[in-house]
């Protein structure tokens, strides 16, 4: 992989078009898999579903680097009798986040166009379920109880079709569309974790084609992450190193100091755990030394695959790396030159993950 913008848009793009909901990775994992294996020296897929690949390094610490190949999405929780589908979320987000529109049922047998819908606006205070959402009425939030997807089916056809409660439900392709915005920036729907994604790809052909790492480098390409972060999880337990890093969207906010037009976001902390000063300071400083201009963060209502891994105890140290993304959980918006900023920090982090001074204490 080459790092001309033309190239890493291009592969952003069909990660983006490639259905990725919770558990239903298998899409995203093929694309995934076909651009990691020339690059590192063993690639498999392990027990719990996530992609790994060994790029082996010199003689330091072994180091695990997590993006998820999972999408925020829909799961059918009833087919009502009118061939409709009642949804709940897989992922935190509400049916706002999406808007309303064309969806994917992903069938076992067959894949099926739905709407998602609330029901027509003309309504009075007798369709309780669509007059409860309106700000001039009963101004609740527009929630998953009060939408639907309309198939246009019977019953029967939805059998056939092998969609079923539990059956996963997606944004349509026809609104995955990567567009350009203002002067320098990217939009579309799913950039969480599509472009950490593609930057970890980026960062493991730099590093392949470079000096290499300085120990072995597990690049991991997880499944289930808004869900609990499952796969990283199980990643961090069974495979080798202390520490695991984890590529995400980061929210820029004053709230958080951050902006979409700065440089990569480092996380001190978020949620669900305080990650590793030196793992932070040191992604910084490779970051300065880039003339990148990173943006220090402490996160608020954030996890991640290494916040997760942290918090279970199954990893020793973690850190977090993040695009700065306008809208996250939405319709995201990040720089042009976002994704090969990531790739380059990490690339340089792993060439030393350690500051000199701490590298001459152990000596």
């Amino acid at each position: 992989m080459t790092e001309d913008g033309q190239d890493y848009r291009k592969l952003l793009q069909e990660l983006l078009l490639a259905y990725g909901p919770c558990g239903q990775e298998d899409a995203v994992r093929e694309i995934c898999h076909r651009e990691l294996e020339p690059v590192v020296d063993e690639a498999w897929v392990d027990p719990a579903g996530n992609l790994v690949g060994l790029l082996r390094g010199g003689d330091g610490p072994p180091i695990r680097v997590m993006a998820h190949m999972d999408e925020l999405s829909m799961l059918v929780k009833r087919v009502e009798p009118d061939g409709t589908l009642a949804l709940t979320p897989l992922g935190t987000m509400y049916p706002a986040n999406f808007g309303l529109g064309p969806v994917a049922v992903l069938g076992f047998h067959k894949t099926l166009c739905g709407v998602l819908a609330l029901g027509s606006e003309h309504t009075t205070h007798e369709s309780e379920r669509i007059w409860r959402t309106k700000p001039d009425q009963g101004d609740k939030a527009l929630d998953w109880p009060d939408v639907y997807v309309f198939t246009g089916l019977t019953t029967r056809e939805i059998e056939q079709a092998g969609v079923t409660p539990g059956t996963r439900v997606c944004v349509d392709r026809s609104k995955r569309t990567l567009i350009d915005v203002g002067d320098g920036y990217l939009g579309s729907y799913f950039l969480d974790d599509r472009a950490a994604v593609t930057a970890l790809l980026q960062c493991a052909g730099d590093l392949r084609g470079g000096r290499g790492p300085a120990g072995d480098v597990y690049f991991v390409f997880t499944v289930n992450e808004e869900i609990g972060g499952l796969g990283g999880t199980y990643a961090s337990r069974h495979l080798p190193g202390d520490l695991t890093l984890a590529l995400e969207v980061g929210p820029t906010e004053p709230e958080y100091s951050t902006t979409v037009a700065g440089g990569p976001i480092v996380a001190y902390s978020d949620a669900m755990c305080i990650y590793d000063k030196p793992v932070a300071d040191r992604l910084m400083d490779v970051a300065d030394e880039l003339g990148l201009a990173p943006q220090a963060a402490v996160l608020g209502a954030f996890e991640s695959d290494a916040s997760h891994s942290k918090a279970s105890g199954a990893c020793a140290q973690a850190g977090l790396l993040c695009l700065p993304t306008m809208s996250t959980h939405g319709y995201e918006v990040i720089a042009n030159g976002a994704i090969p900023a990531m790739a380059s920090v990490l690339a340089g982090f792993l060439e030393r993950p350690r500051r000199d001074a701490e590298v001459d204490a152990q000596r």
